[in-house]
């Protein structure tokens, strides 16, 4: 049998195809995650970073992305939107397919018009909210279910009457805007905002603000706020002897915060919750949420970790990106990154099933938020009402 000419070279491409191949196919596959280590939201950032390391290592233990083992980059935006846009300049000019973080809102608010064109931007907030088919992706149960479901709880409660102290930044904004229009639905018309104030997240005290709150009668607090200025407003309570239930946003729903402030927690101190807390003997969610939340706390446990918020917002958004890079391949390109999320639905996450169909740049609706409060001294995160806010028996 003669070779021709041709035949010859297409042999020798195939051979040396052959050898590149399995070469290629153990390069990492690059995932840059622009996370704030430093700063005031280090805390965040660090928590959602021990979360993606622990997925990470669970991903390429299953063979990673069609045999290309996973490396997520971090990069330290330092809690400042003008170095994540530093970040996020420098990381659109390398073309990648997908970018996770930021973690606070108002690193991903200065991000996002850099993905007009791509790539993808998951970012890690839940209080992000993303512009309608854009590259924009948000995690976890939105700011805004939170809210509802923190209002419906409180008013099922008997709680008609509720104060809010919201900070001034970008998550206090987000939380002023939900309050309005939360409070304007028909099902909450017997609820009344009887005190709103406001705060600097870098003043000292909240004392005076605590004392109006105190006088206006209310029964219930709204405290939306993240971090170091928490602990501030929880002072400002104990100081004014306020003991009524108080809930700040769920990214203050870590295990490292509560061990610093145990000693200052508010008696009736709760927060609106993605799903993911432990709930055995409470209440049974759908089978595949279950499954899933059982692998994570496993994970989690092979390396000293347990569940809190900092995995509600980062577990999910990275189970979901490896989910279309594993079937659309390791070359697949931004857009298609972006149709193939956007098109997902019946995904089970540990913050639920999501369908970005029906839900369109989060997956996740008004049923994905539930109320816990945290036990000091089991350590754990105790569940108070159903998915969407309605009280558990007693």
């Amino acid at each position: 049998m003669r070779w021709s000419a041709t035949a010859g070279c297409a042999a020798l491409a195939l051979i040396a195809s052959a050898s590149v191949d399995p070469a290629r196919a153990a390069d990492p596959y690059e995932i840059h995650v622009v996370l704030p280590m430093t700063g005031g939201g280090s805390f965040v950032g660090k928590g959602q970073q021990d979360s993606l390391q622990a997925l990470e290592a669970s991903v390429n233990k299953a063979g990673g992305i069609q045999g290309r083992p996973l490396h997520l980059v971090f990069h330290d935006d330092q809690t400042s939107p003008q170095v994540a846009v530093q970040l996020a300049t420098s990381l659109v000019a390398q073309h990648p397919a997908v970018i996770l973080g930021s973690s606070l809102v108002a690193m991903c608010n200065a991000m996002a018009p850099l993905m007009k064109n791509g790539p993808v931007m998951y970012c890690l907030s839940p209080g992000f909210h993303p512009a309608a088919g854009s590259y924009a992706f948000s995690a976890s149960s939105s700011s805004y279910d939170q809210i509802a479901a923190l209002i419906r709880y409180y008013r099922l409660k008997g709680w008609t009457e509720i104060a809010a102290l919201s900070g001034t930044d970008a998550t206090g904004q987000d939380a002023d805007r939900a309050i309005d229009q939360i409070l304007a639905q028909p099902e909450n018309r017997g609820v009344k905002l009887v005190e709103h104030q406001h705060f600097n997240p870098t003043d000292v005290s909240v004392a005076a603000q605590m004392e109006r709150i105190k006088a206006s009668g209310a029964k219930a607090v709204i405290a939306w706020s993240t971090g170091a200025p928490v602990a501030t407003v929880f002072k400002a309570a104990i100081q004014a002897a306020l003991d009524l239930p108080i809930a700040p946003s769920s990214g203050n729903q870590t295990f490292a915060q509560m061990a610093q402030y145990v000693d200052f927690l508010p008696k009736q101190f709760m927060v609106p919750s993605a799903l993911f807390p432990e709930h055995e003997g409470v209440l049974q969610l759908d089978p595949r949420v279950e499954t899933v939340q059982h692998e994570m706390y496993a994970i989690l446990a092979e390396r000293g970790l347990k569940a809190d918020n900092m995995v509600a917002t980062s577990w999910d958004a990275g189970l979901i990106v490896v989910e279309a890079l594993r079937k659309l391949g390791p070359e697949a390109t931004a857009d298609q990154l972006r149709q193939y999320i956007a098109g997902l639905s019946d995904f089970a996450g540990v913050d639920g099933l999501y369908d970005f169909k029906a839900y369109p740049e989060r997956g996740l609706g008004p049923d994905s938020s539930a109320i816990v409060r945290y036990d000091a001294e089991g350590k754990r995160w105790v569940w108070l009402s159903k998915p969407g806010g309605e009280p558990l028996p007693p």
